[in-house]
């Protein structure tokens, strides 16, 4: 029987993967704790946990129709990215994927009550919210495999839990130990064009408002106090701040997780950080002794 061994709500901005020279004349000559947090998560868990295949939940990939869950037996290529191209240009990638855990995920579609369908096209795109990651935590760990799952832009709240607790589902019918990453930011509103440049700095007193900022913080605070049920009850103050996705990558993983019931606390891994108006942090769940509250049953089947 497979089991979530561990999850994060992890930070995937751009930063992170220009060279440091720029990031340091970006931040007022100072490294992001971003960069550095990734680089002790990797030290502490992706290159000592025991675990067989990494699922991002990727905010930046947006479906209409169902849920998508990648297929491919390996993932390589260059990234450019189309939001971005200057700072992230044809950056290698090269990756085994998990077809036996992407098809296992999606039996489980009607189960939940939504829709679930595994791609296994070499030329599906790939995106940085996946990318900037492996390039921390997978580039150069030999046989770990990596798939992404997008948000719906269609799903409400209860459509990403549904997908959170079939995906425990799935990886509980193999025999993966899994390592499932919800990538994306918290508040998420940019700065104007031409303003932005002045609000490059990591310091939180550059994000967007202080009402995001607050709200930002308190949620940090109730993660690391294992308080996922109060994160998910006020959801709808929090939509109020447009967190990356409406928050939804990291609905999965509370779906996943047990959602409310789940009390594993988070380790912050760096400071929380701005990004040119938004609010960045590196949080990671160990999994509890007991092991994760089995995901809830949803209503409803798919037509």
């Amino acid at each position: 029987m497979g089991e979530i061994v561990g999850a994060g709500l992890l930070a995937h901005v751009p930063t992170i993967v220009l060279p440091r020279e720029t990031r340091l004349e970006l931040n007022e000559g100072k490294e992001i704790t971003l960069v550095t947090g990734l680089r002790e998560l990797r030290a502490e868990v992706f290159d000592r946990a025991d675990y067989d295949t990494v699922v991002v939940l990727d905010s930046h990939w947006a479906t209409t129709v169902e849920f998508v869950v990648t297929a491919q037996r390996r993932r390589a290529g260059l990234y450019t990215s189309e939001e971005l191209p200057r700072g992230m240009c044809r950056m290698p990638y090269d990756f085994p994927g998990d077809p036996e855990l992407a098809h296992a995920i999606a039996s489980f579609a009607g189960r939940h009550g939504t829709w679930i369908t595994p791609i296994d096209d070499d030329y599906l795109p790939i995106y940085y919210a996946t990318v900037n990651l492996w390039k921390y935590l997978g580039e150069g760990l030999t046989g770990k495999r990596w798939l992404s799952i997008g948000v719906c832009q269609t799903g409400d709240m209860e459509d990403h839990l549904r997908l959170g607790r079939a995906l425990a589902d799935g990886i509980a019918a193999t025999d993966r130990k899994v390592l499932v990453i919800a990538s994306g930011a918290l508040s998420h509103t940019f700065w104007p064009l031409r303003e932005l440049r002045d609000h490059e700095a990591s310091d939180p007193a550059h994000i967007f408002s202080a009402g995001a900022r607050e709200a930002d913080l308190e949620r940090i605070a109730w993660f690391k106090r294992g308080r996922h049920d109060r994160v998910l009850e006020t959801m709808p103050d929090f939509w109020r701040f447009k967190p990356e996705a409406r928050f939804s990558h990291y609905l999965m993983l509370a779906g996943a997780l047990g959602e409310s019931a789940c009390t594993a606390p988070a380790r912050q891994y760096g400071e929380y950080e701005n990004s040119v108006g938004t609010g960045q942090a590196l949080l990671w769940f160990d999994r509890p002794a007991g092991g994760w509250t089995a995901p809830r049953p949803s209503r409803g089947a798919p037509a």
